[in-house]
């Protein structure tokens, strides 16, 4: 048995029962990273366990794949792809672009995943088939918007100070030519391309469990995630989605370099 649309609200609604409350609330944030800053609080435990906890009585063959708690099952199926928290850093700043990504994998394939973000109240489903929204305006079917140029694109990325080396390099070339670029929405920036308001993101240094989410979010939409050289994205790594082929072929001829 495959999960349907109900269990994944019910997995985005345990989460928001244990983010919502803590959002802008002052919690206390722990610092995962010596020499660094990889930021984490009490709320992406929590949902996380809520998370594991529902999936664990409901599929229990299944594996499970999370930032904060150890995963189980790797090799088997099926497995879930959880970050309770995306965007931990907006979150601990009072910015509504944080999100619970639940993702869903069938033979290391993503193919179902939601993006919830409680304090707005929308939600991004990819189903197996086709993407949807629901939110303060009511339910609908998203597609991709189909830019055919970097000139005419919009551009995303968290933060440019992630990439490093000739990363830097090819970002910019890139960001030199777009009609716009902003920074600073973590997993919001792919909700937004897979509802035909965004063309472009690019990101570098991604874990699985920050893209498990959105890989059927924006293909089943329309849109290409891939990696910087064309490959699957689910692992992980030097990440671009765009939502045209056009557009993200453009791209790969810079990143590829």
């Amino acid at each position: 048995m495959l999960p349907d649309r109900a269990f994944f609200d019910r997995l985005a609604d345990a989460a928001k029962a244990e983010t919502l409350p803590r959002f802008r609330s002052g919690l206390d944030v722990v610092n995962k990273q010596a020499g660094g800053f990889d930021p984490v609080t009490e709320g992406d435990r929590a949902a996380e366990i809520a998370i594991r906890t529902l999936i664990e009585d409901r599929f229990p063959e299944h594996g499970i794949l999370g930032e904060e708690q150890e995963s189980i099952g790797l090799d088997r199926e099926h497995v879930w792809v959880i970050d309770p928290i995306d965007g931990t850093r907006a979150f601990i700043s009072g910015v509504p672009v944080w999100g619970t990504l639940i993702g869903f994998q069938t033979n290391g394939r993503s193919v179902m995943g939601m993006m919830d973000q409680p304090f707005t109240g929308e939600r991004y489903f990819a189903d197996g088939e086709r993407s949807w929204y629901s939110g303060p305006d009511g339910e609908r079917q998203i597609r991709t918007r189909d830019c055919r140029s970097l000139a005419d694109a919009i551009l995303f990325t968290t933060s440019p100070h992630l990439f490093v080396g000739s990363e830097m390099d090819n970002y910019m070339a890139i960001q030199d030519q777009v009609r716009l670029f902003r920074y600073g929405v973590d997993c919001y920036a792919y909700a937004l391309l897979a509802a035909g308001h965004v063309d472009l993101v690019i990101e570098t240094v991604l874990k699985p469990y920050d893209v498990g989410a959105l890989i059927p979010l924006i293909e089943q939409a329309g849109g290409v995630i891939t990696t910087w050289q064309g490959g699957r994205p689910e692992s992980g790594g030097a990440i671009v989605a765009a939502g045209s082929r056009a557009v993200h072929q453009q791209a790969l001829e810079f990143l590829g370099r």
